[in-house]
């Protein structure tokens, strides 16, 4: 058994900026399941939105969000998360991360679809990588930080979890009760033990394993969500999965991100014929809101038949494509593709998960002594589609007020006496691992064919009867075999399907990236809920 004041789940943005400020108030330990820089963070090409200079306002930028997240936003949690980003973008230089300038040394701000302004403070196009580079090079520095690579969050250890049985079901929970730690498995010696707390917060990340295509690596499996649902926590707008419009099409890319900066700079989407086709389905043309322009490819591509559209960067020429876009440039080089010549084959692929666990605009989440931040929860701050780079913006603001909180909930929390050790009697290793392999695999099929762009109650109803018996055989599995990181993180992303399916049924009517055809006009506002809210 170990203790510690508290425990952070997660190793990218959110999770390492939360670790620095709590570690001079108390002991930190770091879960992360694979590597310290296997985040979500390190692969975000774009940047971090912050109003930051005078052709700019928090205004503009709040606008910008709030119509990007199609009447779902919490307009008061947007202001508020929105006015501190300035403040939180300086305490991250100070803590040594480094951003494009111009030669005059100003900060060389980038634009992506939905912002009106350029806004986007950027490292070229790997800022993500210069942020954790500097976050962790801080948190190995830190006094009082632990962090435990290859260590698995197996579930929360709270008043609600018992064993870790649970069912698929609406959940509402009344009783909001309290979180102690977590189980957590170190997966060199295949042990799990359990790591006490005063508070716990999940910074775990996304979810985007869930389907066949994502930008996400493969440590994004939805640990943090799926657990939280097993305790009781509530959760929202989980039928809002942002799919990004323009990944590398190539059989060995690994749907390689091609950054929405890149059509920021003035890059076009053609189709097979060569025709720009984005000016037919928004005023913005390229620089509409991803579920646009996702919806915009998709259309195209179903209407013709052709397995990818087009994005044409040619005119920005080769000098800006090299200094500007590098990685980007270079990849291609990597699979044939000169982006100063040759367009570049593009296909939208699962990207970010706009809903989460619900959390006050301190990271409180419903249950107590549990908080959380980035991808894995809920501000209020997206709504029905993320605005373009918001999303490390969030982080980095809502880490710092987590940290907060969870310096003040400390104070008033002792370690739990009398959790029970994991229990790993009945089990044993199978003969046939090869299930969860499959069974992964005929999850991410059918959310990927019937829980994507677009979607319909018929679709939705037959990919809740399948994942349904997915469930069923995997917890059966789970129940009876010794544990390991593959079985969790199937029964993870099996709960997380069946949540954004259910979530999904919910919601009748189209709006963001959630598209029924059963339901395609924007219902009128008056008659609207705009607060609708699953607990699912």
């Amino acid at each position: 058994m170990e203790r510690s004041e508290f425990l952070v789940i997660g190793s990218g943005a959110a999770g390492l900026s939360v670790a620095l400020t709590l570690s001079a108030r108390g002991s930190v330990t770091v879960i992360t399941k694979k590597e310290s820089a296997e985040s979500n963070t390190n692969y975000a090409q774009g940047g971090i939105a912050v109003a930051v200079t005078e052709a700019d306002s928090i205004e503009n930028h709040v606008q910008d969000t709030l119509i990007a997240g199609a009447g779902l936003c919490d307009e008061s949690a947007v202001r508020s998360i929105i006015s501190e980003g300035p403040a939180r973008l300086a305490e991250l230089q100070q803590r040594g991360a480094s951003f494009s300038r111009k030669p005059d040394g100003n900060l060389d701000l980038g634009r992506e679809g939905g912002h009106s302004v350029n806004r986007i403070v950027h490292t070229k196009d790997a800022t993500g990588r210069e942020i954790e580079r500097a976050l962790l090079d801080s948190v190995r520095m830190a006094p009082n930080i632990n962090v435990l690579e290859h260590h698995f969050a197996v579930d929360l250890i709270t008043d609600h979890q018992a064993g870790g049985n649970y069912q698929l079901r609406n959940h509402n929970t009344k009783t909001p009760g309290s979180c102690y730690g977590a189980y957590v498995l170190d997966d060199e010696i295949g042990r799990v033990d359990v790591y006490l707390a005063k508070v716990t917060i999940l910074a775990s990340g996304g979810t985007g394993q869930v389907y066949q295509h994502t930008t996400n690596p493969g440590v994004a499996t939805g640990d943090g969500l799926a657990m939280a649902y097993r305790s009781g926590a509530r959760l929202r707008h989980l039928e809002f999965m942002q799919f990004h419009p323009t990944t590398l099409f190539h059989e060995s890319a690994g749907s390689f991100l091609i950054s929405e900066a890149v059509r920021g700079e003035g890059a076009v989407l053609r189709n097979n014929n060569g025709e720009s086709f984005m000016a037919q389905y928004d005023s913005r043309s390229d620089l509409a809101p991803r579920d646009i322009v996702a919806r915009a490819i998709d259309d195209q591509m179903k209407t013709s038949g052709d397995s990818h559209a087009w994005l044409d960067a040619t005119k920005l020429g080769r000098g800006t494509l090299e200094s500007r876009f590098p990685t980007i440039f270079q990849r291609c080089l990597d699979y044939g593709i000169d982006m100063a010549v040759d367009f570049i084959p593009v296909v939208p692929a699962a990207h970010y998960m706009c809903g989460g666990v619900v959390t006050d605009l301190n990271a409180r989440t419903s249950i107590r002594n549990l908080l959380a931040c980035g991808e894995v929860a809920s501000t209020g701050l997206h709504g029905a589609n993320r605005l373009a780079s918001n999303s490390l913006l969030e982080a980095i603001v809502m880490s710092h007020r987590a940290a907060h909180a969870a310096i003040e909930d400390a104070s008033e929390t002792t370690f739990s006496s009398d959790v029970p050790d994991w229990d790993a009697s009945g089990t044993s290793n199978p003969m046939e691992w090869v299930l969860v392999s499959h069974n992964l695999d005929e999850l991410q099929r059918t959310m990927t064919n019937y829980v994507g762009i677009v979607r319909s109650v018929s679709r939705l109803e037959r990919a809740r009867r399948r994942t349904h018996l997915l469930f069923e055989e995997t917890e059966a599995f789970y129940r009876s075999s010794v544990i390991s990181v593959r079985l969790c993180e199937l029964r993870n992303l099996i709960a997380v399907g069946h949540l954004i399916i259910q979530s999904a049924l919910a919601r009748r009517e189209s709006r963001g990236l959630h598209y029924m055809t059963d339901f395609p006009v924007l219902p009128d506002e008056n008659q609207y809920k705009s607060d609708l809210e699953y607990n699912v």
